[in-house]
């Protein structure tokens, strides 16, 4: 009788969480403008590979950074 009641209140609290959730959608963005219009484009001017190498550095130091640690708690280790 307790897994059965478990189990319906799970079932219905997972089912309200879907069915709140559906009207959260967002609607389609609007049509690009055509030539010649003048406006706001959205996310026309951001700069995305300004940073990248510098990024890629960092990760690249930071992986070895965490190789290093392995490496010697593994030595560390069979000692």
């Amino acid at each position: 009788m307790k897994k059965i009641f478990t189990k319906s209140i799970a079932s219905i609290i997972l089912l309200t969480g879907l069915m709140l959730s559906f009207p959260v959608f967002a609607d389609d963005p609007p049509p690009p403008p055509t030539h010649g219009e003048v406006g706001d484009i959205p996310g026309g001017g951001a700069p995305i590979g300004e940073g990248l190498l510098i990024l890629a550095a960092l990760g690249v130091a930071y992986g070895g950074y965490k190789w290093y640690k392995y490496h010697k708690a593994k030595v560390a280790m069979k000692e």
